[in-house]
């Protein structure tokens, strides 16, 4: 799937949206921005939340340079909102890289994927290619086919239809939460959670709250998250 932007081709981007809750690393990442392309605007979002409220206030952002490991998203959560938030490129900037979840991120929207230990030649490389309105994957690294990730992807289309609220609720039924504690955490009513919640499974096609869980941990790359620590 290709992504879809509003990006006409060979249009030079004047300004980016990092979205890294690292802020040395904003800070690093703001300056080779800057250094390889003609980006002399920019924005960070140390939080997946804090990006959509400056998205939603109209902030002028020609590309969005997302890090998958953020503290209020699971998995691709964060990606797929962003999505449907901009039409503006979104590419995937993070220490999680291997041929899944790099295709997983394609598959989900992103117009391109950097693992965090680049050189700064290959951001150069990345946003030459985004640019010209192509997909951007790394040397070494091989897209595969959507049928290889088709359930999660399936998945993460499922959950990238929740709003924000829902996908709020969701992560704190994940932490094991009970509808009065989350009504308590959300200052809402437990009448409001419960309506919440039976529009989370509707949209996600489960039948309770386990099926809901499952899904979502199905999105959130546990196994690589424990096989491999993030560098400081």
């Amino acid at each position: 799937m290709r992504p879809v932007t509003d990006m006409p081709h060979d249009t030079k981007f004047q300004s980016a949206l990092i979205v890294d809750d690292h802020p040395l690393f904003c800070d690093a990442l703001s300056m080779t921005l800057q250094a390889v392309s003609s980006i002399n605007s920019m924005h960070t979002a140390p939080t997946l939340q804090d990006a959509l409220d400056l998205i939603a206030q109209g902030a002028p952002i020609d590309l969005v340079v997302l890090d998958l490991n953020l503290p209020d998203v699971n998995g691709l959560d964060g990606l797929l909102r962003l999505r449907n938030a901009t039409k503006s490129p979104i590419i995937v900037v993070s220490s999680m890289a291997d041929n899944r979840i790099i295709s997983s991120a394609i598959h989900a929207g992103a117009s391109g994927f950097i693992p965090k230990h680049s050189q700064r030649d290959v951001f150069h490389k990345a946003l030459e290619v985004l640019q010209r309105g192509e997909t951007f994957i790394p040397t070494g690294y091989v897209l595969l086919e959507e049928a290889e990730t088709e359930d999660k992807d399936d998945a993460l289309m499922r959950l990238g239809t929740l709003t924000n609220q829902q996908a709020r609720i969701l992560q704190l039924i994940c932490e094991g939460k009970l509808n009065k504690q989350i009504a308590y955490d959300l200052s809402i009513a437990e009448t409001t959670v419960k309506a919440h919640v039976t529009a989370i499974m509707r949209k996600l096609g489960v039948q309770s709250r386990t099926q809901a869980v499952l899904i979502a941990k199905q999105t959130s790359f546990a196994n690589v998250l424990h096989d491999k620590t993030p560098p400081a």
